[in-house]
């Protein structure tokens, strides 16, 4: 280590100079990509009567944004470690945004489908190519306090969008109801911050004019003696990294959790709809506060993480207790303040184990195998956000009850936690190798 960056910047005040350069643009990014991505549970309070959309057509049109995700996932990932994650995160951001305005003009089945499948091809690559991005500048041990608060946009977007989106569905300007309004004015932001990262978001630390050349030096060096000591993983190609069976694991893993969280996402604002008769800007106000509690969460989640430099059981933990939780609720059913509260913590759960999730496949994978594993894991995984939704809606119209399907998405939470567990333990002498 350099004299310099002992003496006078700290490794740590180095670390947290990239965390506020960097963190707060990145987490308003995903605010408004996770917006636009569930925006349709908010809209579907309304559009689903005035386009005469059944449950099982809007539960289909909601999920079936994970179709068209999947395709681009991992190019995408991959781009941003061979190529530019500046370059093709303002193009992914530019493209969604128009793709989301444009869902503003469905009038049938067969064109919201289409534009489900289209904002998600569009989306694709953003969310784990930022996650690779965090690599080329966050270490091991800093990596999961860095992915919880980025992630931490999600409850956020939802704490934010619920109120906005009910104040946005009361509109009704130029003959339009609110709820086309709510894909327009939600798209918008997404095209503008696509041109902003063309100004804003550096590729790697050697482009950081705001760091010290020491401070550019030393991250690198770090990041550097990080991938080389992790024996073997290096020489793993992305052929190989794509078959192992640890990759395989985490998809399924996080195929189940998915399923879990857009099943709850997309559902919950109609389920409380439903249960209590509330206006649309109440039912969106109460919707809010499973993700402000999700916020805590997440942050307190990925803290402990890193402290521990444990993973596993703080990725299971969450999911165990939010199946938990979601068990008491339907139990509790008839119990309206006490099953609320219970869902809040559901709410919680659904997100707060994806900081600690993360960090795991670069345990044992570095560069290109490291992001075509990630992009693999986020591109099936994510299926399970047309799983859930759908699973909800097929049986909603088939039962008449929402219990079925909430059933559904206990069972996937509960198993993702199971089966997280069964990856080996990383050991505290494993700091700076790959698992065997």
């Amino acid at each position: 280590m350099p004299a310099s960056i002992g003496r006078e910047t700290p490794p740590s005040a180095t670390v947290r100079k990239i965390a506020l350069r960097l963190l707060p643009f990145l987490f308003l990014l995903y605010i408004v990509a996770f917006l636009d991505r569930v925006n349709v549970s908010f809209a579907g309070l309304e559009m689903t009567r005035d386009l005469s959309f059944s449950d099982r057509v809007f539960g289909l049109g909601a999920g079936i944004f994970f179709v068209g995700y999947v395709v681009f996932e991992i190019p995408g990932a991959l781009l941003v470690e061979r190529w530019s994650a500046r370059k093709v995160i303002a193009r992914i951001l530019l493209t969604w945004g128009m793709v989301t305005v444009l869902v503003a003009l469905v009038r049938t089945p067969g064109q919201f489908y289409v534009a489900r499948f289209l904002l998600g091809a569009a989306e694709a690559g953003f969310f784990p190519g930022v996650l690779v991005y965090l690599t080329h500048w966050f270490r091991y041990e800093d990596r999961a306090k860095a992915a919880a608060l980025f992630m931490a946009a999600i409850p956020v977007a939802n704490a934010i969008g619920s109120p906005l989106a009910g104040v946005i569905l009361n509109v009704h300007w130029a003959g339009w109801p609110g709820w086309r309004w709510l894909f327009v004015l939600e798209g918008v932001p997404a095209v503008i911050l696509g041109v902003v990262t063309l100004y804003l978001l550096p590729d790697r630390p050697v482009d950081a004019r705001w760091l010290a050349k020491e401070e550019r030096e030393w991250i690198t060096r770090e990041l550097e003696i990080e991938k080389a000591s992790k024996a073997g993983a290096g020489d793993v190609s992305i052929a190989q990294a794509l078959r192992m069976p640890r990759v395989i694991l985490l998809t399924i893993v996080y195929f189940l959790s998915v399923t879990g969280i857009y099943g709850f996402a997309i559902w919950f604002p109609t389920i409380l709809k439903r249960a209590t008769s509330f206006s649309n800007l109440t039912v969106t106000l109460l919707a809010a506060l499973p993700y402000v509690a999700g916020v805590m969460a997440m942050l307190l989640n990925g803290w402990h993480s890193d402290r521990t430099r444990e993973r596993r059981w703080h990725t299971a933990l969450p999911l165990f207790v939010g199946s938990a939780c979601l068990g008491c609720a339907l139990a509790f059913s008839s119990e309206l303040g006490v099953a609320f509260v219970l869902m809040i913590v559901v709410g919680a759960c659904t997100t707060a184990f994806l900081p600690s999730f993360w960090p795991l496949p670069s345990d044992f994978l570095v560069r290109s195998a490291a992001a075509a594993a990630i992009g693999l894991i986020n591109a099936l995984g994510n299926l399970g956000g047309f799983v859930g939704p759908y699973a909800m809606g097929f049986l909603r119209s088939h039962t008449g009850s929402f219990t079925p399907g909430l059933l559904v998405l206990l069972a996937c939470m509960a198993a993702a936690g199971v089966l997280v567990l069964f990856l080996p333990a990383r050991k505290d002498s494993d700091r700076d190798r790959a698992m065997p």
